[in-house]
């Protein structure tokens, strides 16, 4: 099971309720300040928890939605539609007034609350190494502004009342968050273990800065202009700083893909360097994500046997599904990693989270217009509606079954049934395997290899953990782009893997089918949410929003 941590009530009723405008401060200045190491570890938990809420919805819709392997669909204009909340980013047509496109708020109040401890105990200038895990965090704060907006405003101290702060170009930002990790890591614990799950150490903050070097490209040049062939004088940091991580001796790739997302993961995944741990028995719902809702057959309740063996108790939406050249990605022979995309006749899932071959499902109401039988997922399917994402009306049993679907995060019948919906997987954000596959990318790049390490090497070492077969000969950057898909989907990498190896504005799905603006670079930023901009009247709006 889960690591239990404490935290106190108090901290998670602050994490939970941020504030946006950047003059208001949280809460004043200590008159004493706490002395002892638990009072301390709990100031300092609410800064590491401070986004946790946001990973549960926002965040992975505005992600993943935007990338080349999810659709976020609605049946009519009255299911699912919600104003776009879905269609809009896999449409590359976000909304600044819709839900979705938010997440800067939680930043910019994170950043708030954490700068207040960073004063109240990083001595005179904010350094003390007792704070290098808020200053990583705050970092790892600034790393989604900057990912998600561009430009962003730089945050290294308590805003005074009434002052007006502005967004720096976002190659300032990244040259910020690179001089504050290089300054803390030295500062950082090296200790991988219980007391460090879910919170920053050295090895965090090591990959947040690969992953800042391998989009250095990216963010210091006009991202319109950004393209497979954008320089990076940072490719041999790249491989450094892998290296570093490889050499710790801590992290491993391991044996079996699957059980690495399953709701007992945790702590003990090697695999993992960074992770939210979203346990609701011990978090509350508020932190945790809802997979199967978006996943599961959307009347999964009326099937015989249900996909998972228990029916659930709460509803599914399950119009959220993967684009035809997705699923066709997950296609080596004998890669474990094919098991959890489902595509054509579905079969019941056993205790183990693995399907069955003998007991298909069957849907049983027989009201729908298409007369009831085994539930078939369409790999390849047609929209109804292309410019709305739309699958058609849901009274029709076929429409309800377009679309393959992911189950890398299988759900427990405990947590839907006291948690509604909300899941007990982790969900990493940094993976051991995705530095192999980086350092492979840079080596593809340009920079000098070391270790004897080639890009096939590095991937095959990926592959046998999944008993998927080697690649042979020569790495183009198209197989190593599929190789991160199969590796890292449902992950919050691929919208920023698509933009650096210039293919956002890519024909997939139905995203450029009747919508001509969804191939404008200028899209490539999110918008900034219109309540956000009425509280910062200081701010200009990204194009073409």
């Amino acid at each position: 099971m889960k690591l239990k941590n404490i935290l106190f009530s108090g901290v998670l009723a602050a994490v939970m309720c941020g504030c946006t405008d950047l003059n208001t401060e949280i809460e004043s200045r200590y008159t004493e300040f706490p002395n002892n190491p638990i009072a301390v570890g709990g100031e300092f938990e609410g800064c590491y928890y401070y986004l946790s809420g946001r990973f549960s919805r926002d965040f992975w819709e505005g992600n993943l939605l935007q990338g080349d392997e999810v659709v976020g669909c609605c049946y009519t204009t009255a299911a699912y539609f919600d104003n776009g909340r879905y269609s809009k980013p896999s449409l590359h047509l976000m909304d600044p007034d819709v839900p979705g496109t938010g997440g800067i708020d939680e930043c910019l109040s994170g950043i708030t609350y954490t700068n207040i401890r960073i004063r109240n105990y990083g001595g005179a200038e904010g350094k003390d190494p007792i704070v290098a895990p808020l200053r990583a965090i705050r970092a790892w704060y600034h790393f989604w502004m900057m990912e998600q907006y561009g430009d962003a405003p730089i945050l290294d101290r308590v805003v005074e009342e009434g002052e007006q702060i502005d967004r720096a170009p976002r190659a300032e930002v990244a040259k910020f968050i690179e001089q504050e990790l290089l300054e803390i890591i030295p500062d950082l614990t090296p200790a991988n273990d219980a007391s460090t799950y879910g919170r920053p150490n050295k090895w965090m903050a090591e990959a947040l800065l690969v992953k800042l070097y391998i989009n250095w490209g990216v963010y210091t040049n006009d991202i319109t202009k950004v393209d497979n062939n954008t320089p990076n004088e940072k490719l041999n940091d790249v491989v450094k700083w892998c290296d570093e991580i490889t050499d710790s001796g801590i992290f491993e790739i391991g044996k079996g893909y699957r059980k690495k997302f399953f709701p007992d993961n945790g702590q003990h995944i090697k695999d993992f360097i960074y992770a939210v741990n979203v346990d609701p028995e011990i978090y509350g719902t508020w932190a945790a994500h809802e997979w199967n809702r978006w996943w599961d057959f959307r009347k999964n309740a009326l099937c015989k046997p249900n996909t998972w063996g228990w029916k659930p108790d709460n509803s599914i939406a399950g119009n959220f599904v993967l684009t035809p050249e997705c699923a066709a990605r997950f296609n080596l022979p004998g890669d474990e990693r094919n098991i959890m995309i489902l595509k054509g006749i579905q079969t019941r899932f056993d205790e183990n989270y693995m399907p069955t071959n003998d007991t298909i499902i069957v849907y049983t109401d027989p009201r729908f217009r298409k007369p009831y039988g085994p539930l078939d997922y369409k790999a390849d399917f047609e929209f109804e509606d292309p410019t709305i994402a739309s699958l058609g009306p849901e009274d029709d049993f076929g429409n309800l079954m377009k679309g393959a679907r992911c189950m890398k995060y299988p759900p427990r019948q405990i947590d839907d049934k006291l948690y509604g919906r909300k899941q007990a997987n982790d969900i990493p954000l940094f993976r051991y395997a995705d530095i192999l596959l980086t350092k492979a990318e840079a080596i593809m790049r340009g920079a000098t290899p070391t270790k004897g390490d080639t890009p096939a090497s590095l991937i095959n070492q990926i592959r046998d953990c999944a008993s998927a077969p080697h690649i042979q000969g020569n790495v183009s950057f198209q197989d190593l782009l599929d190789e991160r898909s199969r590796e890292l989907i449902l992950e919050p990498w691929r919208r920023n893997d698509l933009i650096r190896f210039g293919q956002f504005e890519a024909d997939w799905g139905c995203k450029n089918i009747g919508n001509p603006d969804a191939k404008n670079p200028q899209r490539r930023l999110f918008p900034i949410p219109t309540w956000t901009m009425n509280t910062n009247t200081n701010w200009t709006q990204n194009a073409p929003y």
